[in-house]
């Protein structure tokens, strides 16, 4: 009797073994899949929050939040223009993580580029959407922004700096 139920336990931890090997081989199967992204010079959209491991670059992204919406609503009129700041992390397969302020204007006086250097790549912001409205703001848009980025090759002229 002992020998029947002790052989049942084993049969179904074995089948549930193989059971969950099929559904790991599956998945696998579903991202290698995936087209590639061909991202040399263009724009790779993110969403707040949103993870993606560029392979062209070997580097994962990661869109953290924007730090910073100063920008003139829509349907008001501003003296300035104003800017996004967004922190987005990049982490190659050779360094830590580094996490990137980059806005949709440059002010050298505030330390705002829309471009940056990481890891022999110039990172440039692009886009940042939603835009705010006069009525809503731009802090009901926390968690909404979405963002585009485009990453290319530094130029052998320009100083290659690792951050």
């Amino acid at each position: 009797m002992y020998k029947s139920i002790l052989f049942g336990f084993g049969l179904i931890s074995l089948i549930n073994c193989k059971a969950q090997k099929e559904a790991t081989a599956q998945n696998t199967d579903s991202i290698k899949s995936e087209s590639p992204l061909n991202t040399n010079g263009e724009i790779i959209y993110f969403s707040e929050g949103e993870n993606k491991f560029i392979k062209e670059f070997q580097t994962n992204v990661t869109f953290k939040n924007i730090a910073e919406d100063s920008r003139c609503p829509q349907g008001t009129q501003c003296i300035w223009a104003g800017v996004a700041v967004a922190n987005v992390e990049f982490m190659s397969t050779t360094s830590r993580p580094m996490i990137l302020q980059l806005s949709t204007a440059e002010v050298n006086g505030k330390n705002y580029h829309k471009t940056q250097s990481f890891n022999g790549y110039n990172i440039t912001l692009k886009e940042v959407t939603p835009y705010p409205t006069s009525q809503e703001g731009a802090k009901s848009l926390s968690g909404k922004y979405k963002i585009g980025i485009i990453i290319s090759k530094e130029s052998s002229q320009a100083n290659s700096t690792t951050k």
